[in-house]
């Protein structure tokens, strides 16, 4: 599984931890930036990440900012990316059974780096359950054209 990963000023602590963890687990990933706590913007990052995985070049996406909201919002415009932000475990697992999100977001400054490993750890472990799931998926894409 290749992953993409991405985050502003405010996600990127967590982001370094994340690659550390990524790489102890023998994952391969690619950085999008940021590359410092100097000030950006989430936008451009969640752009990256979210084209990246659309490409076809990356099999999952890895945004964190601030609350992961603002990364979930602007992966979500993207047609064909399923962005969810868990904030546990539970909400991790749910967003890959039910929804088959391609994209997690997680909130640098709203959780605990022990916890975003074992949200992260559950979300690049658990596969869609596909059946009437799917067909809300396809409901999704029919209604909204992305």
């Amino acid at each position: 599984m290749k992953i993409a990963l991405g985050s502003d000023h405010a996600g990127f602590e967590l982001k370094e931890s994340l690659k550390r963890y990524l790489e102890g687990k023998n994952l391969e990933y690619t950085d999008f930036g940021m590359f410092s706590m100097d000030s950006g913007e989430y936008p451009e990052y969640a752009y990256k990440v979210s084209n990246a995985i659309i490409q076809g070049k990356y099999d999952r996406g890895i945004l964190i900012c601030g609350t992961g909201i603002g990364m979930c919002m602007t992966a979500n415009k993207i047609k064909g990316i399923r962005a969810a932000l868990a904030y546990d475990i539970h909400t991790a697992q749910l967003s890959r059974l039910h929804n088959d999100a391609n994209i997690l977001c997680l909130g640098g400054r709203e959780i605990k780096e022990s916890m975003a490993m074992d949200i992260v750890d559950t979300w690049l472990n658990t596969s869609f359950e596909g059946g009437r799931h799917q067909k809300r998926i396809d409901l999704i894409t029919k209604l909204t054209g992305l």
